[in-house]
């Protein structure tokens, strides 16, 4: 029981930013254009802040070094989610502009807005480096190849024609605010207090303003876009059982003597909800932002029935 209110804490204040944004836009307080917008707001300037932010927040050198081992499990589980994700597109005939999305779904998760504080509630202060771990992979992951595979994947399953090679592409802005931080690590350079309270407040916008604007393109397609049909079905399937089963497979062959804390802390977070900013991405690629949307809000809720089955499961 107790485990079921620390999920459903994590769940409410989401639902309730999500229903804010919807609120907001269908009694016309925001104009039209105001969605897109904010979604170049969140990609460009609040979102590199944010992992800038949290990695010098959390991680130090001497963690990631120590921690290597955690990395090499992470990377290989988040290498066999891509390629059952991959397969699972062609077999069941996800339409175009819905792949990125569900490949992401399969791999990439919303570590920092609910599988930290879930994390922390869960397991304590003491189990934060091994979070720190996924959340590297996570980051790496979903601001390379998910990145791309979003941002590449459009309605009508063409590729956006450029006349010269995009460097935005290969670097989108979240990814070089990961190296920046990387480099902040590793030459130890200390940030004036006046700064770091700056660059936490913008990047606290990341998470909030991501959740008003799923509320915005819901209010924008209409709630009677939520909904499970195959191609969401596939994807929660990917995020809550697939990834998981991933995860427990690398960490009992590859690593059989793992650290309690760790192990349950990957398991945990291999099974947390679709990233927020799914829809973002999918607009950005011109692809189905509806139903990007839809999978974020549909992972979000079920996440609250998913996580104390899996605890219980793993002890």
């Amino acid at each position: 029981m107790m485990l079921f209110l620390t999920s459903l804490e994590s769940i409410v204040p989401i639902i309730a930013l999500i229903v804010l944004g919807y609120f907001l836009q269908v009694k016309g307080l925001f104009h039209n254009d105001f969605g897109n917008d904010l979604s170049k707001l969140i990609m460009n300037v609040a979102m590199p802040v944010s992992i800038f932010v949290s990695v010098l927040k959390y991680l130090t050198l001497e963690k990631l070094i120590s921690l290597s081992g955690g990395l090499i499990y992470t990377f290989i589980a988040f290498a066999l989610g891509y390629i059952v994700a991959f397969l699972s597109v062609k077999a069941f005939k996800v339409a175009p502009g819905r792949r990125g999305t569900v490949i992401n779904t399969f791999v990439n998760a919303n570590t920092i807005f609910i599988g930290l504080p879930l994390n922390i509630a869960l397991f304590g202060d003491d189990a934060l480096a091994y979070f720190l771990i996924y959340y590297i992979t996570n980051t790496i992951s979903t601001w390379t190849l998910g990145v791309f595979l979003m941002t590449s994947d459009s309605k009508d399953g063409k590729k956006k024609q450029e006349s010269h090679f995009d460097w935005k592409r290969l670097l989108p802005a979240p990814l070089l605010g990961f190296i920046v931080s990387v480099v902040f690590l590793v030459i130890n350079i200390p940030l004036p207090s006046f700064v770091s309270s700056t660059l936490g407040y913008i990047g606290g916008l990341t998470t909030p303003l991501s959740l008003v604007y799923i509320g915005i393109v819901l209010a924008k397609a209409g709630i009677k876009t939520i909904r499970f049909d195959k191609d969401s079905i596939v994807a929660l399937i990917g995020r809550f059982i697939v990834a998981p089963v991933l995860m427990f497979l690398v960490l009992k062959l590859m690593a059989p003597g793992m650290v309690t804390a760790e192990y349950q802390t990957f398991m945990i977070q291999s099974a947390t909800p679709a990233l927020a900013v799914l829809p973002i991405l999918a607009n950005q690629g011109d692809g189905d932002v509806e139903f990007a949307t839809n999978i974020v809000t549909l992972s979000t809720v079920l996440f609250v029935i998913v996580i104390p089955i899996l605890q219980t499961i793993i002890g």
